[in-house]
């Protein structure tokens, strides 16, 4: 049998290594995918406690708790359960409380497994898996209307929660939301097969397919982090009564978060009519 040219022979080694590299990096990058989605801070309970004092939160419920709760000074108007971003403990969401307590509602900061002086497993079905037991509490212990409120990974959480439970909450709201994480992650890793390595889905559009209450979505039209077309492609999805608002020169993470402005009072209107 001839000998190949050198060249070629040459050229099929450098192939060789560039196809053994990148088989390396797609596995580096499924055993790691937990790392890439979830950034949680860690607390012991003496500076959870520290910091949520501080900041006006109580843990709640008593004797077992899955977050942080602000109550308005006279009866509420409805209570907002809000899920964090991917980054940080419930904590660092101080400022939903600041906004939505002075407007009547009370507001519970839930953490996650796994974040904040919370034990737990990273993953989709770990937190949603809490997050319905969140709102299920939340119902049982408050009167009155129950607004689901994600942000970010939170999104994906809270819509996950209300799948195949449409009369778990009344409404819900996502702040920076995505249609499904697949095409999300593609955006992102290109050269990757996002599709077949990716184990936490968080399709949105399949979650909130059965959702007819009011939800409110809410965009950053220069985000880089999710680009807003993600979140368009979920609000034209939904079915039920649904509200746009996007803050426009925006990135993921400054948005107007100030309590002063008035979009806060506009979005719970739309969450909760006549609440």
């Amino acid at each position: 049998m001839a000998e190949l040219p050198p060249w070629l022979a040459s050229l099929l080694r450098i192939g060789g290594g560039i196809g053994i590299g990148y088989v390396l990096l797609v596995g580096v990058i499924y055993v790691v995918q937990n790392a890439l989605i979830y950034l949680p801070q860690k607390l012991s309970s003496v500076q959870a406690a520290r910091l949520a004092g501080e900041r006006n939160l109580k843990p709640w419920p008593a004797g077992g708790a899955r977050g942080y709760l602000r109550q308005p000074s006279g009866a509420a108007r409805g209570t907002v359960v809000v899920f964090h971003g991917n980054a940080g403990t419930a904590l660092d969401s101080e400022h939903f409380a600041d906004a939505l307590v002075p407007l009547g509602y009370r507001v519970v900061l839930a953490e996650y497994p796994g974040y904040g002086e919370r034990d737990g497993t990273l993953g989709q079905a770990s937190l949603t898996a809490d997050a319905v037991a969140t709102l299920t509490a939340a119902r049982r212990d408050f009167p009155g209307p129950l607004v689901a409120w994600g942000e970010s990974l939170g999104t994906g959480v809270a819509a996950a929660a209300v799948a195949g439970r449409p009369q778990l909450v009344d409404g819900v709201v996502l702040l920076n939301p995505w249609d499904r994480l697949v095409g999300l992650a593609s955006h992102h890793y290109p050269y990757l097969p996002v599709r077949w390595l990716l184990r936490d889905r968080y399709d949105q559009v399949e979650s909130l397919a059965g959702f007819a209450g009011p939800t409110v979505v809410l965009l950053c039209g220069a985000d880089r982090t999710i680009p807003p077309q993600f979140g368009r492609r979920l609000f034209d999805s939904l079915r039920g009564r649904k509200h746009l608002h996007v803050f426009a020169d925006a990135d993921h993470n400054d948005w107007p978060a100030d309590p002063a402005e008035p979009w806060w009072r506009e979005v719970m209107l739309q969450a909760l009519p006549g609440a």
